[in-house]
């Protein structure tokens, strides 16, 4: 395992276009599984200039039934856009929360994959698609997340704080960051190169002229650099910033149109901003949208759960997890882990798996099984929606896959 190398992550704000679209599906999400916790969702969401289109297939008791929606249904739905879009503070003449236009395609669920899915009989519950999901932990961050990525949420989670709370008044809501860190013997040891990009208000930029046009002020230009610094400063340990480290701060100097008036978003185009920032591999099954019915999502978060309680045992320092399964069958076609090398003494992969697969509350990681562990039939998903589904605080029913909860189980399976 490579020791010494450079290596980056990027991240998205609440308010760039795909995680606009994002958090509307999820949002859409919580609102049915607030109605019916068993209620089977897949909602795609697009967003563009003064547009969100909802497509997808739903089945949600007292919402969608029988190819019927229930009084009021569509009134709310149109809601739950809205005040998304107001939350996360798209008031703009591109992108504005009250008059955008919202059309709704969703519609009911397939019969055939309901017929897979639904427990029936002596049948269990299957997998609401086929695919593999991969989890990890390591030990860079007191998160057990990848450095690179959790700084680089963290910029922008406190750039969204500031906005809303006042303190930087002068900031859009879309904004990207992304961190280089320098790694020696495994561990990051100096901040390279960091990048922010944020929209901001009007002539907050490097002056500019062109086609008879002008615009940008550079005392306040100025401010903005001196304030994205400040959180850097801020955020990442002081020890790995040093005069060497290179910024890029709105390097194009203008950014004042953004959101989905500067680009379109999808549901689902930030997969890797979303798990471990490139530092794991990726089954490459998004999120945000569906019900935790569909193992792109539980089974994601399972893997988490257990290669996070992994690390925190002290069995290793890095550890991947995969989990396969196919549309309708319960089991897992396969699990996978591998702690690179890292394991603790004695502690052998197969022996991970073999603990994993012997402890009864896991209830052999079937789709129910973990929706039952991890409690996911409730309407917890909109918050995951922005700065990362891992990685956060485990808060009530909110993020319980982050829960360290399963360590006495792996140490007493192991002996």
């Amino acid at each position: 395992m490579r020791q010494n190398y450079l290596f980056t992550s990027e991240s998205v704000s609440e308010g760039h276009p795909d995680k606009v679209a994002d958090q509307i599906s999820d949002a859409i999400v919580d609102l049915l599984l607030g109605r019916d916790p068993e209620a089977r969702i897949a909602c795609e969401t697009l967003t563009t200039t003064q547009r969100v289109v909802l497509a997808g297939e739903i089945r949600c008791r007292g919402v969608y039934e029988n190819g019927h929606w229930a009084p009021d249904a569509l009134r709310e739905i149109e809601d739950t856009v809205r005040s998304t879009v107001r939350e996360i503070g798209y008031a703009q003449d591109g992108f504005h929360w009250e008059k955008l236009s919202i059309e709704n395609h969703l519609h009911g669920q397939s019969a055939e994959i309901a017929r897979g899915v639904d427990s029936d009989g002596n049948k269990d519950e299957g997998a609401g698609d086929q695919g593999i999901m991969f989890g990890f932990a390591c030990d860079e961050t007191p998160d057990l997340m990848p450095a690179t990525l959790d700084y680089s949420h963290k910029i922008l989670h406190r750039l969204a704080a500031d906005r809303k709370s006042g303190a930087a008044p002068f900031l859009e809501p879309d904004a990207k960051s992304q961190v280089t860190l320098r790694f020696e013997n495994g561990q990051p040891v100096a901040a390279e190169a960091i990048v922010v990009s944020t929209q901001h208000a009007k002539d907050y930029c490097q002056p500019w002229e062109k086609d008879g046009r002008s615009g940008g002020d550079q005392a306040k230009y100025d401010e903005l650099l001196a304030y994205v610094k400040g959180v850097v400063a801020d955020i990442l340990p002081p020890a790995l910033l040093s005069d060497r480290t290179i910024y890029h701060i709105n390097p194009t100097g203008v950014f004042e149109i953004g959101g989905p008036d500067g680009d379109a978003g999808l549901t689902g185009r930030k997969i890797i901003v979303d798990t471990y920032g490139g530092a794991s591999p990726h089954g490459g099954g998004a999120f945000s949208g569906k019900d935790p019915t569909k193992v792109d999502r539980s089974a994601a978060y399972i893997t988490r759960y257990l290669a996070k309680n992994i690390v925190a045992a002290g069995l290793a320092r890095r550890c991947t997890i995969q989990l396969a399964y196919a549309i309708g069958v319960s089991h897992p076609l396969s699990l996978y882990v591998d702690t690179h090398g890292t394991g603790a003494e004695g502690v052998t992969d197969e022996a991970l798996e073999r603990a994993i697969g012997s402890i009864e509350r896991l209830g052999g990681l079937t789709p129910r099984a973990i929706r039952t562990h991890l409690s996911l039939n409730k309407p917890i998903y909109r918050r995951s929606a922005a700065y990362g589904h891992f990685g956060r605080k485990a808060e009530g029913d909110y993020f319980p896959w982050e829960r360290t909860d399963l360590v006495e189980d792996l140490i007493a399976a192991l002996r």
